[in-house]
């Protein structure tokens, strides 16, 4: 009797086992209550409008030459910040630059102070140089059209996220 009682706990043991293990792997995670916390998407400029640019940062001779030369697109959600070592008069050309961009100079209290919209790539040399005619910090590229997209304009304030140890030289 004994080993009939304990063959039939190790039966009922092993399908009891087994309809766990079945259930498990049927059934569908639920969702957490709450999503994930986001990941840092690295640096951001916020626009009037509250529109968020993620930016590439340019704050060296060699990146603020290089700036978005020979780039075929640039997404409406993503630009690149130049970053000067002092406040000054800063000319942009599009030398080697495929697609038309808004350029804003931006000064040190994230002010805009001039904003040259659509220039078109340059085909051939000379290039001309696009200059405002106030002192800047900072020049922000976006795509064409980004600009009046989310209302820049002169006087308008950027708001700058996650630049603020950037290393200017």
């Amino acid at each position: 009797m004994k080993s009939k009682t304990a063959s039939s706990a190790r039966h009922l043991l092993l399908l009891l086992g087994m309809i766990f293990a079945a259930c498990g792997a049927q059934s569908t995670p639920r969702p957490p209550s709450t999503p994930p916390p986001q990941q840092s998407s690295g640096p951001t400029i916020v626009l009037p409008d509250g529109f968020v640019v993620h930016v590439e940062v340019a704050a060296d001779d060699p990146t603020r030459e290089q700036g978005l030369m020979y780039r075929d697109r640039l997404p409406d959600d993503r630009g690149m910040i130049f970053f000067f070592p002092q406040a000054s008069v800063y000319p942009f050309w599009m030398k080697n630059t495929l697609i038309p961009l808004d350029m804003i100079w931006i000064d040190q209290q994230k002010k805009v102070v001039y904003v040259a919209r659509d220039v078109p790539p340059c085909k051939a040399d000379p290039c001309p140089s696009y200059s405002p005619d106030a002192s800047a910090s900072y020049v922000l590229e976006l795509a064409a059209g980004g600009a009046a997209r989310h209302r820049v304009a002169t006087g308008s304030v950027l708001r700058f996220k996650g630049l603020e140890n950037i290393v200017v030289r």
